[in-house]
């Protein structure tokens, strides 16, 4: 196994070949010698913090950097243990290779805590040694997260024999190998797992923008209405293929579910279009899929989404857009083109030119004095200057990461609004989606109600 140290962390201890009760071992006696360290000969020992395990499997060698990376910074704000495990990695052995980073903080408030992240390389399949590898280094009373980075065995008993230790499993939809396939085993957790295990994806948190624009236009009273007039909705997706629809599912899956809509058949088109029939009381709600080729996206991203309907006379359109294409600005118009001179009076044409251009001049230089004349203040004094707006201020990088929203009710002028984007930080991600234990039965009723329309596709 490879010793080279991670960013921010320092190698601890580092064995190849070795049981999980070494590395158990090991990791005592680093906790020990950093409490009887800190603590000196006049204070007792402080007791050690933990508010959760946080175990990352990890398929690559890039995906178990970012783990580490990410358990780092959440350790350092939320004292955890954390575990990243390392699936088919070449193992010098018929063990384990192991290694145990720390990280000491100290706050100026407060007593210093050491951070551990505990790195166990395993040959082949992670889950079919998971409970074994976790069941010992556990720490009770406090919750345990396994969050899988790569895609989840889905369907084989070891995984679920690991995920009886485990109080939430957070996955990725959006890296799904085979994603329909895969999708499926995730929904299918909700029946098979035990009741206490949270589900959460981060792709679903990805998709709250989207879900809190669309909510928000219903929220004012009287719009109200109009959840019950909806006719029709249409998404674009990026990408083609099913497996590019998991995104575009999961909305349309979480208006289905608050909404009661029941799924009566779907149908599939070329170019990747699918038309999905929902019954509402007594109408129909026609939701339509649709490929869109946007380079700046990546496959199954959403690219927009339309909701139409009427109620009680009053049409109303929403559209919500993600990094619209911006129509290139229109060229002032020359003075040529104002002010044609008529046949080939190019002489006249030059002296409008050139008049222009002196009264241009004119006014420059006597801009002072005609402040001054206006507002009788004294030349240079209060008149504000002239304003510097560079390029790459107004259009930063991130910029177009942007939802413009177009609202049309009835006859009434369009509404238009834009909002940027946060970037995606797989660090808030996953705190935002731990913080809520990972049990979310919006979510839940939303990927049954997806799982449900992906099955007809």
């Amino acid at each position: 196994m490879s010793t080279t140290v991670r960013p921010g962390t320092e190698t601890a201890w580092h064995g190849e070949d070795v049981t999980i009760r070494e590395v158990l071992d090991a990791l005592e006696a680093i906790r020990a010698r950093f409490a009887c360290s800190e603590a000196g000969d006049d204070e007792h020992v402080h007791p050690r913090n933990c508010v959760m395990t946080l175990i990352s499997v990890t398929p690559s060698e890039a995906d178990e950097l970012s783990a580490e990376q990410t358990t780092l910074l959440i350790g350092r704000e939320h004292p955890a243990q954390a575990i990243v495990i390392r699936e088919e990695a070449p193992v010098r052995g018929h063990k384990l290779d192991a290694r145990i980073g720390t990280e000491v903080q100290r706050p100026q408030m407060g007593c210093p805590t050491e951070c551990e992240i505990i790195t166990i390389h395993v040959g082949g399949q992670a889950a079919d040694h998971l409970a074994e590898l976790l069941d010992p280094l556990l720490v009770s009373g406090v919750p345990t997260y396994l969050w899988w980075l790569g895609t989840p065995p889905f369907g084989k008993k070891e995984l679920l024999d690991a995920l009886r230790i485990c109080d939430g499993l957070v996955v990725d939809s959006a890296r799904f190998e085979e994603p329909h396939r895969s999708f499926h085993g995730l929904s299918r957790l909700l029946k098979v797992a035990h009741h206490r295990l949270g589900l959460a994806d981060m792709q679903w948190s990805r998709l709250r923008p989207w879900r809190e624009t669309i909510a928000q236009f219903f929220t004012p009273a009287d719009r109200r209405k109009f959840l019950s007039g909806i006719a029709e909705v249409g998404v674009d997706y990026a990408g083609e293929g099913r497996g590019n629809r998991i995104a575009a599912a999961l909305v349309t899956g979480w208006m289905a579910a608050a909404l009661g809509w029941k799924l009566k058949r779907a149908a599939a088109g070329p170019g990747g279009v699918v038309v999905a029939h929902y019954e509402a009381g007594a109408r129909s709600v026609e939701v339509a899929f649709r490929s869109v080729q946007k380079d700046h996206l990546a496959p199954g991203e959403l690219s927009a989404i339309r909701i139409a309907g009427a109620s009680q006379g009053t049409t109303f359109r929403l559209t919500v857009q993600h990094d619209p294409e911006r129509r290139a600005a229109q060229a002032e118009p020359a003075y040529r083109t104002l002010h044609p001179t008529e046949g080939e009076d190019d002489a006249g044409f030059e002296l409008a030119e050139r008049r222009a251009e002196w009264h241009r001049d004119v006014l420059h230089e006597n801009i002072e004095s005609l402040h001054h004349t206006a507002t009788g203040d004294p030349p240079g004094e209060s008149r504000p200057k002239r304003p510097v707006v560079l390029s790459r201020d107004r259009r930063r990088p991130d910029s177009q990461r942007v939802l413009l929203t177009m609202i049309e009710i009835g006859e009434g002028a369009p509404l238009r609004h834009v909002q940027q984007l946060d970037r995606e930080d797989e660090v808030a991600l996953l705190l935002d989606l731990l913080s809520t234990g990972t049990h979310d039965e919006v979510f839940n009723r939303s990927l049954a109600e997806a799982s449900a329309l992906v099955d007809r596709f």
